[in-house]
């Protein structure tokens, strides 16, 4: 059996001006990035304006668990699949993270026979998007610490700099640091820190401008300190907007590459869902659909994280109608919800199946509570049971929801087919009433309670002191009426990773509200989630290898 990349390296890939070429660009409005990788100008973006609209498509899931979901894979083969069957579909996905891809994952570009290609570059330095993205945001660093150094005009309170410096990796050991240190030529000593790049305010603002000019305009709304006198201060007043906007003009341009079956692709952007928005860029999806009849895009991790997000940000500021969801589901991960352990999940076991299915249960029911249809993915196993299929059906059908399997890792666009078909009967049949779930302008409490109570299913939310406070300041300044970003674990629709299922009689605990004022939303954080993941025991890097020929294996 071959593996990930060893599939992805056999590839019969087009050359990207084919692939262009088929979407209608003409080779002119590209920017290759060699033969099989490309960005799209400026002015061919502008030139799509006045098109029409494609059929929005939505990909999510149940909460993540060890065994895997398969949520890239999904939607890889749902496009490749669609184009199968006639349609004219183009997929919208994020570019993956350097933390995962030498942390846990090994790689996020698909997997089997539903793969976007050329895989070792999308899973490494790709375009150079990271690596841009992480510069300016250090720019802006470099010139606050600046400023402070050269008289500090600003009065900017050293205890109280809010935007942090940044690295596309996981490194624990940079959360917390001093800096500065070694003399009064070396700076002015002060607690710092750094996150992982994909969570960056710089990341937001990336995936959500519509253009140069709002990403400049962005740039310089993101609230950077508190002055002695506790009066903002913002990326504007540092002066710092049009030299970090000229870092990400080229960053800015979506990505075009292909599928293993030469399905277009557009990936750009990869913010975190469970502690940033988890949607790629708002350029690559516009683009996508109007090139389109249908775009495929993807949220991560499960629907209370990605999904929502999805709806209340990215929908809510790109004004995208949704036609349909596909929520993806893995009888293994039900079992796994089933409270039946890792090591046991290949064995029958229908009861567990069912007692786990409370979690699919709730992603369904949470999904139709923004006015969108649903139709979940059973992502097949080879060691899934008819018995424990037909279990999944019962359930989706008591739930009100259309179930198909998918069986594109093995099997390609092809594994697909049935479910791409169900998809489209679902957007021709039944009207999206798509609606965000909450008001912008309500307070930033009542905006969490809302999503902890209808999303997380929580009787309640408990907010901190320091909550409090940053939720008093935000309102003060006027940063109260945008979108709340809620940073949470994935694992469960709880604060607490151990609860599974669906947990009754949880409490979420806010423990801080930060700004993002840039990206247009405040980032609430629960439970212990942080902004800079750490390396596992046995880091991914340790398999990933490249001989003497440039050759790349064990990315997956």
């Amino acid at each position: 059996m071959l593996s990930d990349i060893e599939i992805a390296q056999s590839a019969k890939m087009k050359k990207i001006t084919e692939i262009a070429a088929n979407l209608g660009i003409d080779e002119s409005y590209i920017e290759p990035y060699g033969h099989y990788k490309a960005k799209i100008s400026e002015e061919y973006i502008k030139k799509t304006e006045n098109k029409e609209d494609g059929k929005l498509i939505l990909v999510t899931a149940i909460n993540p668990t060890p065994a895997g979901e398969g949520k890239t894979t999904v939607s890889a083969g749902l496009a490749m699949a669609m184009n199968k069957i006639g349609k004219n579909c183009v997929l919208a996905l994020r570019e993956p993270s350097l933390g995962p891809v030498f942390g846990i994952k090994g790689g996020a570009a698909g997997g089997g026979y539903a793969q976007v290609v050329p895989m070792e570059d999308i899973n490494l330095h790709f375009t150079g998007d990271m690596h841009a993205i992480s510069a300016a945001n250090n720019l802006l660093c470099a010139m606050i610490d600046n400023h402070i150094q050269q008289g500090n005009e600003l009065k900017i309170d050293t205890r109280r700099v809010l935007f942090k410096r940044c690295v596309d990796m996981n490194d624990r050991q940079l959360r917390n640091i001093v800096c500065g240190m070694g003399g009064k030529v070396n700076g002015t000593p002060r607690e710092d820190g750094f996150q992982i790049t994909v969570a960056s305010e710089i990341m937001a603002i990336l995936c959500l401008a519509s253009d140069l000019a709002d990403l400049k305009r962005r740039i310089g709304n993101i609230l950077v300190a508190y002055s002695l006198d506790s009066k903002p201060v913002y990326a504007s007043d540092i002066g710092a907007q049009g030299a970090m906007t000229a870092l990400l003009k080229d960053a800015l341009k979506p990505n075009l590459v292909q599928t293993l079956e030469n399905t277009p692709a557009f990936i750009h952007g990869g913010p975190f869902a469970n502690i940033a928005h988890g949607c790629n860029s708002v350029r690559a999806t516009k683009l996508a659909l109007k090139l389109g009849d249908y775009c495929v895009t993807e949220a991560g991790f499960g629907s209370d994280l990605g999904a929502e997000k999805f709806f209340d940000i990215k929908c809510r500021f790109a004004n995208l109608k949704p036609a349909c969801v596909v929520l993806v589901a893995t009888i293994r991960a039900l079992k796994y919800n089933g409270g039946v352990a890792k090591t046991e999940l290949s064995a029958e076991n229908v009861g567990a199946l069912e007692k786990g299915s409370s979690n699919l249960r709730a992603h369904i029911e949470n999904l139709r509570k923004f006015g969108v249809p649903v139709v979940v993915a059973i992502n097949r196993f080879a060691t899934d049971s008819d018995a424990e299929i037909a279990a999944v059906r019962s359930v989706c059908e008591s739930a009100g929801a259309k179930c198909e399997l998918c069986e594109v890792f093995a099997k390609g666009g092809d594994g697909g087919i049935e479910l791409a078909k169900t998809v489209c009967e679902t957007i021709d049949t039944i009207k999206s009433e798509f609606a965000p779930i909450y008001d912008a302008n309500l307070s930033i409490k009542e905006k969490i309670e809302i999503i902890a109570k209808e999303i997380y299913r929580a009787d309640g939310v408990n907010f901190t002191a320091q909550a409090e406070k940053a939720i008093a300041e935000l309102t003060a300044i006027g940063a109260d009426k945008t979108p709340v970003c809620v940073a949470k674990t994935q694992y469960s629709l709880s604060d607490d990773p151990a609860k599974l299922g669906l947990p009754q009689g949880v409490t979420i605990t806010v423990r801080d509200v930060r700004p993002s004022l840039g990206a247009g939303f405040v980032v609430a954080l629960t439970g212990d989630i942080m902004t800079m993941p750490g390396l596992p025991k046995v880091p991914a890097a340790l398999k990933i290898d490249c001989d003497e020929n440039g050759n790349i294996t064990g990315l997956f």
